[in-house]
Formats: C-alpha cells, structure tokens, sequence
C-alpha cells in the first residue's frame, strides 16, 4: 500500500521513517506535549511500537497517521491521521478516528489547523463512511477549540484508561 503524501503551503503530510523517531521520542519527553495523552513520559520502547502501529493501519485499514514536516526545513514536527484503536470505550467509536499532536515548539503556528485541515479533506474523500470521530482531554482546551472549528461537535463524555474525554464526532460535507 503506497500511503498517500498531502501538501499544504507549509507542511507536508507523509509516511512515517525510521528517522522520525528520535523528534518522536523528543516530542513524548516534554510534559506540554504529553500532559494530554498519557500525563507522562514515554521510553523509546513505548514510541517505536506506536510509530509503526501508526504506519501499519494503511496496510489494515485503508487509512493511518501520516508524520508532519515543515516543507521548508524537512523537520518533523507532529503527526496527524484515522485510526481505529479499538478503543475499550463506552461508548464504542463505531467510525474512524481523528487525532493529531505536535510538537510545543510548533504550537501556535496554525500547523494543527493547516494538517488536520488537509488529512479530513482526504478523509472525506477516502474514508468508507462520512463520519469520523475524537476523543479529547477536557482539559485540553486548544484541542477542543480546534476540533470545533473543523466541524467536530460534542457528542458525549466519558472515560478512557480512567481518564475524563471528551467525545466528538464530524460529518463529511454533503
């Protein structure tokens, strides 16, 4: 399966490499980027299995996480994609999931918008079903504000690995 490279006038959306992990593994070792996810850091052993999980849901899927760069530099600079998880999760997320994540020191750039912007153009595009979802922090207050400006609304809450999430959903455009 050839995993499709998106363009936006300053990332590049693309398959994973091995030399993604080390700014992966930089990214899972400050607390601004994992506060969110997991509260805390993670090992090298840890983000190696999620890079290639990452990779591996083209082969089972049909859809994934691609790795963001900058166009201008090559730095990889977050990731941003569909999964399913198979989540152990009431309610079950029945449809793709959205997620992304960046590294702090591309916060604030509108990277987040520009890369999730382009991966639900294809998804909505690509996907089986017009419908995609997303689970977020309740705390993680620029994640919600971002996934509400793409078209994702709150469908409900509740608990992931004994956590408070936020559950939303989006609607292909017709």
């Amino acid at each position: 399966m050839t995993i499709p490279v998106l363009e936006t006038a300053r990332l590049r959306l693309r398959a994973y490499q091995a030399a993604d992990l080390a700014p992966l593994l930089a990214m899972w070792q400050q607390p601004q980027f994992y506060q969110y996810i997991t509260g805390q850091p993670a090992t090298e052993a840890d983000v190696w299995p999620r890079l290639l999980r990452d990779t591996g849901l083209w082969v089972v899927c049909g859809f994934g996480y691609w790795a963001i760069e900058e166009k201008a530099t090559g730095e990889y600079v977050g990731a941003v994609g569909f999964a399913d998880f198979r989540r152990d999760i009431v309610p079950a997320l029945a449809w793709p999931e959205a997620g992304w994540s960046l590294a702090p020191h591309a916060h604030g750039r509108g990277y987040a918008t520009e890369a999730l912007g382009a991966a639900l153009a294809w998804g909505d595009a690509h996907l089986p079903q017009p419908r995609t979802v997303c689970i977020i922090s309740p705390d993680n207050q620029p994640s919600l504000r971002l996934a509400t400006r793409l078209g994702y609304q709150e469908v409900g809450r509740t608990t992931f690995k004994n956590q408070p999430v936020v559950v939303l959903e989006r609607l292909a455009p017709a």
